[in-house]
């Protein structure tokens, strides 16, 4: 599992990978879940989801198996996809009120938490 964000951290405690990403970094998240797919892991959550665009927001989590297995082509298919729709957008972080950013959080937490029940499904 992949998380980014400080609310994220707090909330969900151990057994996640905490990966800092802020503004431009977003789509190094996408790279080190790509970098993680080539050793097997599985997308358990679309590294997309939601209405909030990347690198509008600066919290993002994607979900992963903690087992690996052969490579996920359908997981590597949408990882790279998102690597490249992500390079189609401009850098709004840094440009909202402290309320917006505490509402991206709150916002990654739900399309994850709405996840969670569905991860073992996948």
């Amino acid at each position: 599992e992949i998380i980014n964000g400080i609310f994220l951290s707090s909330w969900t405690g151990g057994g996640w990978v905490d990966l800092p990403v802020d503004g431009d970094k977003y789509e190094e998240l996408l790279k080190e879940v790509r970098d993680r797919i080539h050793e097997g892991h599985s997308l358990l959550s679309h590294p997309l989801s939601g209405s909030v665009k990347p690198k509008e927001t600066p919290y993002k989590s994607v979900m992963i198996s903690k087992r690996k297995g052969e490579v996920d082509q359908r997981s590597l298919s949408l990882i790279e996809n998102a690597i490249q729709a992500c390079g189609k957008f401009e850098d709004k972080t840094g440009k909202f009120e402290q309320k917006v950013y505490e509402d991206f959080q709150l916002i990654d937490w739900t399309l994850l938490d709405s996840g969670l029940a569905s991860a073992d499904a996948w």
